[in-house]
């Protein structure tokens, strides 16, 4: 197991690179964004185009279907853009990609100069270019983000390029589950927690009190003690910060990201949590190569500043086999804060993994009263094995769902995790013993608090087993239709066929309503109360049809945790389920499902992508028509399939029922106003 990181991260490497080779060339168009003020209400804004020679920039002209380019405004932005004027050759011809489309298109340069009309106090015009590029048989939609500065006494003001990262994503007034809009402080205080659980692993807490000890007793004075050990924390945080500045410009943010819901990396980390969990509980031990440490070391004994740092990055290396399994959890989170989520996340973890060094050296006395390193140290090791071990089952479990393989239902799911919390509250009180654990004479009050937090989790879950919502870790658990018996599932099932007087659970009566068909033999409905939930959306546009009703679409996943969280907290509350059954026929879009197409079904889409499955097909439809790309997402679209609000509702951590509620209220009273309903 020595040399076991040597392969699994180029393995890592390899994959996140491919995943990356896209992101990674630099965009076709560069623009330069500027605002020219005509009035006091009015200004022009200006979006110059340069093309990169052998590309093609679509027009603003092209139809909302079509490729094209659009500039939109934030919605926090109080104006409007009234027109757009493009200055520039237009070109137009059939492309073959887009079965001979007509297009328009600029080529080498464009200016577009946008009409914008104030609705209020406005600081600066902030939005987004969303644009089609096209070269050859390649064609690319890309986006980037604008900021441009307006005043009343200004006639003219212009900002550099913010680049975008990602997709880009209209936000509602609501928290969205995007991946790169995880706040940078809750990553930072999390791996800053990260890295206080670290601190207490045998391979770290050890060395606190040998290294404190070395700079106060071999140094000159005092103060020059407490200088290198500030010089040796400065270290530690240079080390793990540029590990994640490293990561993220070799991975990028958006491939580490989309790591987090594919099939192979899932099982990646499995296997690799599983190894993490075995060795924590002691099976074997995996280590750098130790040549590396071995270098490290011998340039520890150099100038004093260089050997404080060869010193710091002897600790890393010597204890990444303590830190390793938790910085892995951290990265896999860090990647969902963007650009900047590696860099905040390392910084967090190193700081707290610095601090003790600091603060004993300035008060050494404290030394004396930290426990001293020995069996405690173990348990916290073997206790970190249990929870990788549960974690490394989630993983597995993304991939089981994805794929239909139907190994790990919930059940099963949650007996494996009630044995294995069962097991650590057994080890914790010492009834449970490993060969390189120390005896434990008597029960310590720290070990009987923890045994009684495991226990109280183990019970929690027990309910599970006949089908309660666990509301507390139902983002981690597989979904509730792979239960083979769910007491609340069909209690909710028959509140719901009473409360209709036994019709459909699809939508009250059973009058005028059309019964899902495709995919209902893989698929299971995941929002309480809706028993009849579609799955396909050409379907379920033409159910809602024949019901007259609006169609709420709701984009989720397998692997999406804030889906289950908000299936648990929001949608089963009585007033929800009561409206989304009675008043809406609603469907469920998997965007991960891995269920091929058929190929008379399989397309390329507008971005010169192969759409070969329902997952694809499920997120070009919300790429596409509500320019969006995290889940979950709700939408109400009325008969002709648009948008019956202005802004799609993503995962809100306040969960707030009634705000769901005023939501849905309103896409019913604008469908009534569309359709006399």
């Amino acid at each position: 197991m020595k040399h076991l990181l040597s392969f699994l991260i180029p393995v890592f490497a390899i994959f996140a690179l491919s995943a990356n080779a896209q992101d990674a060339s630099p965009k076709p168009v560069k623009w330069q964004f500027s605002a020219e003020k005509k009035n006091d209400q009015e200004y022009v804004l200006h979006l110059k185009g340069t093309v990169e020679k052998g590309w093609l920039l679509f027009s603003t002209k092209m139809g909302n279907d079509d490729p094209n380019t659009r500039v939109v405004l934030d919605s926090s932005v109080k104006a409007t853009i009234t027109g757009i004027t493009e200055n520039g050759k237009l070109e137009n011809r059939k492309e073959p990609l887009f079965d001979n489309l007509d297009i328009k298109y600029f080529e080498n340069e464009v200016e577009l100069l946008a009409d914008v009309k104030l609705t209020g106090p406005v600081t600066a015009l902030k939005g987004t270019i969303t644009y089609m590029v096209l070269k050859g048989d390649d064609a690319v939609p890309e986006e980037e983000v604008f900021s441009v500065a307006v005043e009343e006494t200004a006639a003219a003001a212009t900002t550099a390029t913010t680049a975008a990262a990602g997709t880009t994503t209209e936000k509602g007034d609501v928290a969205d589950d995007d991946a790169s809009n995880k706040s940078l402080w809750w990553i930072f205080i999390a791996s800053f927690g990260g890295g206080f659980i670290a601190l207490i692993t045998p391979c770290v807490f050890s060395m606190i009190p040998i290294t404190v000890s070395f700079f106060t007793k071999r140094s000159a004075t005092r103060a020059e003690g407490i200088k290198n050990a500030f010089i040796y924390s400065l270290s530690i945080i240079i080390i793990y910060t540029l590990l994640g500045f490293l990561i993220t410009k070799i991975f990028g943010a958006s491939a580490l990201n989309s790591l987090a819901s594919n099939g192979i990396a899932n099982m990646i980390f499995f296997v690799i949590f599983l190894l993490f969990a075995f060795s924590f509980l002691g099976a074997f031990e995996i280590s750098l190569p130790s040549s590396w440490a071995n270098v490290s070391d011998s340039k520890a004994g150099m100038g004093s500043m260089v050997g404080i740092f060869f010193m710091a990055l002897t600790l890393a290396i010597v204890s990444f086999s303590c830190t390793g399994p938790i910085l892995g959890n951290l990265l896999v989170l860090a990647a969902k804060g963007g650009n900047s989520g590696p860099l905040i996340g390392m910084f967090g973890f190193s700081l707290a993994l610095a601090i003790p060094f600091s603060l004993f050296a300035l008060f050494p006395s404290l030394l004396n009263k930290i426990g001293k390193s020995g069996g405690w140290l173990n348990a916290v090791k073997v206790t970190l094995g249990f929870v990788e071990l549960a974690l490394a089952l989630k993983f597995f479990s993304n991939v089981d769902m994805a794929y239909h393989w139907n190994l790990l239902d919930r059940e099963i799911f949650l007996a494996l995790w009630i044995a294995i919390f069962a097991l650590l509250t057994l080890y914790l009180i010492g009834k449970l013993k490993f060969s390189h654990d120390s005896d434990v004479p008597f029960l310590t009050v720290t070990r009987l608090c923890f045994a009684i937090v495991t226990f109280t989790f183990t019970v929690y879950m027990i309910p599970g087993m006949w089908g309660a919502p666990l509301k507390g870790i139902s983002g981690f658990l597989p979904h509730e239709g792979s239960q083979d018996f769910n007491l609340n599932k069909s209690l909710v099932d028959i509140q719901a066929s009473l409360e209709s007087g036994g019709g459909s659970g699809a939508g009250g009566s059973n009058v005028n309503t059309v019964k899902p068909k495709k995919l209902v033999d893989i698929l299971h409905s995941e929002i309480p109360g809706v028993e009849s939930l579609f799955f396909d959306y050409e379907e379920a546009l033409a159910a809602a049809k024949v019901a007259n009703k609006p169609l709420m679409l709701d984009f989720t996943g397998h692997t999406c945790v804030n889906c289950r969280k908000f299936e648990k907290s929001v949608l089963s509350a009585p007033a929800v389920m009561k409206i989304l059954r009675n008043d809406f026929i609603v469907a469920s879009l998997y965007t991960d499902e891995k269920t091929s197409l058929s190929d008379e079904e399989k397309y390329v889409n507008k971005a010169g992508e192969k759409v070969r499955n329902i997952g694809e097909k499920n997120q070009d439809l919300e790429v596409t028509h509500f320019n969006r790309n995290s889940q979950p997402y709700y939408i109400p679209v009325d008969l002709e399939g648009k948008p019956l609000v202005s802004k799609g509702y993503g995962y809100d951590p306040k969960e707030d029922v009634d705000a769901f509620v005023k939501y849905l209220e309103s896409a019913k009273a604008e469908f009534a106003k569309r359709h006399g309903k």
